[in-house]
């Protein structure tokens, strides 16, 4: 079971405020965005902007200049105050990264409250590399070598679990439906209409076997927490808070054997250590293990299903079944609402898109409300704790587990 605070050394901190932007898209700039989310975070969390102490920015690297100092755009939008403000770049992963950094400081005591704040004002289609020759980064290079845009690389784990574990695309389609029934009850999703199997089989072929329902889209939204040390939470009056237990943001460990895009070839497994966990797998262990709990201990979890694949890769990655196993659990109903372990209670990115900078935070307002109970229809009963998984490209990688 989770440790209570005192049980060891556990250095907690609270989630005092989580505040959303609903994703669509919207035609506006994304620090509209991430300031609805932000003063929706701190009127949750009953918190005067002109007393927090700190700004942790998500960035994003569209919208110009003010995309690259994420924090003081923020900041500036909300009215300066004086706060110190950071930005914090990650690809995918930055929302949590954003997070780590807030928590340091926090557990450092150089601020006792700190606004965490991530938005995106997404390109139409699919995310393509920033313009330019850049023939030193692999992102680039996978686009302009091999044209493996981002459906391409889902495709390829698609058709890896397909030849290795007999997944098939029907397995696939399952977790479209979930989420999608899931994310219909979510009133920040961008998609809220439930979809059945044969919608799914009917749709699109985008990169073969995965079709457009299979697929996440490019979103505007935002997302904000307010975050904070728990003496402080006690002063304002909230002595059970939700808390953040554990941050993971581990990097991959050598040799790499299966391809993982953006990079266009795996490592020499020569010299390596046999067994080698993968990176996701290595994420989820390292918050388990400063959490002090395991994937038993589980209410529910929010994984990046940047693709219906995907996210059966994340089941096997944090623990809840075995390799190859994820398909079996999706077909049982074991992760669909109202089962033992909900994924993706928020509808995951099936329902909201990629608004990079905000989705992890947002993975963590969504588990914020489920562990208060106050998460509606897609309520999971007796949430108690959670945990988020997402990864970006070059390696970023992140988990949060919060408790209560």
């Amino acid at each position: 079971m989770a440790l209570a605070a005192g049980d060891g050394p556990v250095k907690d901190i609270a989630v005092l405020g989580a505040g959303m932007h609903p994703w669509g898209k919207w035609g506006h700039g994304f620090t509209e965005y991430g300031t609805v989310a932000a003063r929706a975070a701190l009127a949750d969390a009953g918190v005067d902007w002109r007393d927090v102490r700190s700004v942790v920015g998500a960035g994003t690297v569209r919208g110009g200049y003010p995309g690259y100092v994420a924090g003081a755009a923020f900041a500036r939008a909300l009215g300066w105050q004086g706060a110190p403000v950071s930005s914090v770049y990650a690809a995918c992963a930055s929302g949590a990264h954003a997070i780590a950094t807030a928590r340091a400081q926090i557990l450092a005591e150089l601020a006792d409250v700190v606004l965490v704040v991530g938005a995106d004002s997404a390109p139409k289609g699919f995310f393509a590399p920033a313009g330019g020759e850049r023939p030193d980064d692999p992102d680039w290079l996978r686009f302009r070598v091999l044209g493996a845009t981002n459906p391409a690389y889902f495709a390829l784990w698609a058709r890896r679990r397909m030849a290795v574990h007999g997944d098939t695309v029907e397995d696939f389609a399952l977790v479209k439906v979930k989420n999608a029934a899931a994310g219909a009850l979510n009133p920040y999703a961008r998609y809220r209409t439930p979809v059945t199997a044969a919608e799914v089989a009917s749709s699109a072929v985008v990169a073969d076997p995965l079709r457009l329902l299979d697929i996440c889209a490019t979103s505007d939204g935002g997302a904000a927490l307010v975050l904070s040390s728990l003496s402080y939470a006690r002063r304002r009056g909230v002595p059970d808070p939700v808390r953040i237990r554990a941050v993971s943001t581990v990097t991959p460990v050598h040799p790499r054997t299966e391809l993982d895009l953006p990079d266009i070839a795996t490592d020499s497994a020569a010299g390596g250590t046999p067994g080698t966990p993968s990176l996701r797998a290595s994420i989820a262990a390292a918050a388990y293990e400063e959490a002090g709990i395991g994937p038993g201990d589980l209410s529910l979890a929010e994984v990046y299903d940047l693709s219906t694949a995907l996210e059966l890769e994340w089941y096997e990655a944090i623990g809840l079944c075995g390799e190859g196993e994820g398909a079996k659990l999706v077909r049982e109903g074991v992760t669909a609402l109202g089962g033992r372990v909900p994924v993706n209670a928020s509808g995951g990115l099936a329902s909201f898109g990629e608004a990079v900078p905000a989705q992890a935070i947002a993975q963590v307002c969504e588990l914020t409300w489920q562990l208060r109970g106050t998460a509606g229809a897609r309520q999971v009963r007796g949430a108690r704790v959670g945990i988020t998984a997402n990864q970006g490209l070059f390696g970023h990688g992140s988990a949060v587990v919060t408790v209560r």
